[in-house]
């Protein structure tokens, strides 16, 4: 591994495609960074939005105390945690330490841990609140996080969760291009060495099979990244693709832990 490559625990047994996103995703918050410089306000008011847009669908279910103790997975570069108005605020991220010192202002406002959303550590029932903003599909195991979602969300705590769905042609083409890769030949297309799996709305549904989450609301239309993909002036072939097969619609979840047996 290169030096300023990411690293966190179990890395070495991260499969090649799951380690590459994240060599990716931080060289992305690396040039993101430095054009940040300067523009912060534009980023925090960005950020401030975004968190209240998925506080206000919490509390649309019940209002979040004060103290609640919340965690982000998947806490990022810019995730939510960091203005949701938590007290008692965590993210977690494979690479929370290169973030720290890349966007200090946002970063410390909450205490963030490196580490991967499939083993977190924190004991069972730990957090009344847990986010998870479009994350599960850059990691190696989208099922395993939510799992482990499920076991630290207290009995009667909130989860907010979103993730982009896609036309299955994209899930086929996900897995031919790993298959190419993991054979030797070694050419990357950005949207799939990206991500390590493009989910369609059945899959993205099924990340909830069988756990003790009771789903309160949920949506996931792809009227809206269809009609995106229609206005966007294509800039090659692929935007031309995402005309006919769409992409990145948004499914988003409202989900409540059942009571601990």
């Amino acid at each position: 591994m290169a030096p300023g490559s990411p690293r966190s625990a179990k890395d070495g047994a991260l499969p090649r495609q799951a380690r590459r996103a994240l060599e990716r995703q931080l060289e992305y918050q690396q040039v993101k960074a430095r054009a940040a410089a300067g523009h912060e306000d534009d980023y925090i008011a960005r950020m401030r939005a975004r968190a209240a847009r998925a506080r206000a669908a919490l509390e649309r279910i019940r209002p979040i105390a004060a103290d609640a103790r919340v965690l982000e997975v998947g806490s990022g570069a810019h995730g939510l945690v960091f203005y949701f108005g938590a007290t008692r605020g965590v993210g977690v991220d494979p690479l929370a330490a290169h973030y720290a010192g890349l966007f200090p202002l946002w970063q410390r406002r909450a205490r963030t841990v490196a580490a991967r959303g499939e083993d977190l550590p924190f004991a069972d029932g730990m957090f009344d609140v847990v986010l998870c903003d479009n994350v599960v599909d850059h990691a190696e195991c989208p099922a395993r996080i939510v799992a482990e979602i499920a076991r630290v969300l207290a009995a009667g705590g909130l989860l907010y969760f979103t993730v982009n769905f896609h036309h299955a042609i994209y899930s086929v083409a996900a897995r031919l291009h790993s298959a190419w890769n993991a054979a030797g030949l070694h050419f990357e297309i950005g949207p799939f060495a990206d991500h390590t799996v493009h989910l369609t709305r059945d899959s993205a549904r099924a990340l909830f099979d069988r756990l003790p989450l009771r789903i309160l609301s949920e949506h996931g239309d792809v009227a809206d990244a269809k009609s995106l993909a229609r206005r966007r002036p294509p800039r090659h072939m692929g935007d031309h693709l995402t005309r006919v097969f769409f992409k990145n619609a948004l499914y988003e979840v409202i989900a409540a832990r059942e009571p601990i047996a």
